[in-house]
């Protein structure tokens, strides 16, 4: 609004004060030029005031887009700083569809994250990992939602509803770490019952896993770490074709 007041009252003012005395002014298209160069302050000087009321205009002119450039710019530079801010801290919402979901970030989800690459259909999906285990965005390629994976709020960052593939693993914090994971794994169920769910279990046998569902895979805690002490990698060819390598 300001730059449009100074264009408006400094351009009639500069016109009414040069028209007819400054040579370079032969058009309103003059005027135009001349604002506009003078405001952002470029100054080629190929159209210049010579009367005392052009040359307050021009002052008016320079301060008002001085003022008004530097605020642009300033308010764009901390957008962007805040957008950026979001994705590292975990707080803005996922937009992705047919992705995966990691919840909790431990030992076993850094392994799944190191392994990614040698699934296809893992490697090719957008990643998102939920937790409150860690403050910042663990790695910069993969989205980052903070905050516990049981509560819905978390998942729907995470756009939970719109993912093909979720990981759920143990959180040793809790007193018993299967109860907390099966109950997480039922709220994933209520808001996306089309993704698959492969869930870390210490107790495979648990009394409430037979409840699980046809589209809910448990991976053994023991297994997991066997297959790590193993081959240096989390084992997930049960449930998905390896690369060809060769």
């Amino acid at each position: 609004m300001l730059l449009g007041f100074s264009f408006v009252g400094t351009t009639w003012v500069f016109w009414a004060s040069e028209h007819g005395i400054n040579p370079r002014i032969k058009g309103l298209d003059d005027v135009a030029w001349w604002w506009f160069v003078s405001s952002t302050t470029v100054g080629y000087g190929d159209i210049a005031p010579i009367t005392g009321m052009g040359r307050a205009a021009g002052v008016v002119v320079i301060i008002i887009g001085i003022y008004c450039y530097t605020n642009f710019i300033a308010l764009t530079a901390d957008s962007l700083h805040g957008l950026t801010n979001q994705r590292r801290l975990g707080t803005a919402q996922i937009r992705a569809q047919g992705h995966v979901v990691i919840c909790e970030y431990t030992a076993f989800a850094d392994e799944l994250v190191q392994a990614l690459p040698r699934y296809p259909e893992l490697a090719r999906r957008e990643v998102v990992i939920v937790s409150d285990l860690v403050k910042v965005q663990p790695y910069p390629r993969h989205h980052f939602v903070r905050g516990v994976p049981i509560s819905p709020s978390a998942l729907k960052q995470a756009a939970v509803q719109q993912a093909d593939i979720v990981f759920v693993f143990a959180n040793a914090r809790f007193a018993d770490p299967d109860l907390k994971t099966l109950h997480t794994v039922s709220r994933i169920r209520q808001l996306a019952p089309q993704a698959r769910i492969l869930v870390e279990l210490n107790n495979p046998q648990h009394e409430l896993a037979s409840h699980l569902g046809d589209r809910t895979f448990i991976l053994a805690s023991k297994e997991l770490l066997a297959s790590v002490l193993r081959d240096g990698s989390i084992d997930l060819s049960a449930h998905f074709s390896t690369a060809v390598t060769g």
